[in-house]
């Protein structure tokens, strides 16, 4: 199946970001006018993404919570949500919403990576945390200029697979 393939998810997942919060968003506008819809169902997939994460990675696999944390996207549908209520309208709040919502998507992160780029003394080097964590944390033992080359089923404009790896 071509949807369940690697190279498929980028471009699946902000599609997937903003589809499920306009249809929350026209839902509580239209019958209720009620300019929370975003924020509502993006608090709802942040609270169900840490539920699978410290399930999935946290209490199965061990990983620790500076490792597992999920993105938000937050800021944008506030950003979503205030454009809706200023305007009222639904083409200028997918226009002008729409494009805050992706491009407040890696600002509103920084708070959470912001304690990645803290220096610290290790051994007598200047590192980041971020770093240390990878120097500490193990991984797998395949060295990282050993990765696996496949041809995905996703095709190119010149008719060729993609090569993803």
């Amino acid at each position: 199946n071509d949807w369940k393939d690697r190279e498929f998810w980028p471009t699946f997942i902000p599609v997937l970001l903003i589809t499920f919060p306009a249809a929350v968003h026209y839902i509580l506008w239209t019958y209720f006018r009620l300019p929370i819809g975003a924020t509502l169902c993006c608090v709802g997939l942040v609270l169900g993404e840490w539920i699978v994460r410290v399930h999935g990675f946290h209490i199965w696999a061990w990983f620790p919570y500076s490792l597992i944390w999920p993105a938000t996207m937050l800021p944008g549908a506030i950003a979503l949500d205030l454009v809706l209520l200023l305007c009222g309208n639904f083409i200028i709040t997918g226009v002008l919403g729409g494009m805050l919502f992706a491009l407040l998507f890696y600002p509103g992160n920084w708070p959470m990576l912001a304690a990645y780029r803290l220096p610290l003394e290790h051994i007598g080097s200047l590192l980041t945390v971020g770093d240390m964590i990878g120097y500490v944390y193990p991984r797998s033992s395949m060295p990282e200029y050993l990765r696996i080359i496949e041809r995905g089923t996703l095709r190119t404009f010149g008719g060729h697979s993609a090569v993803v790896s």
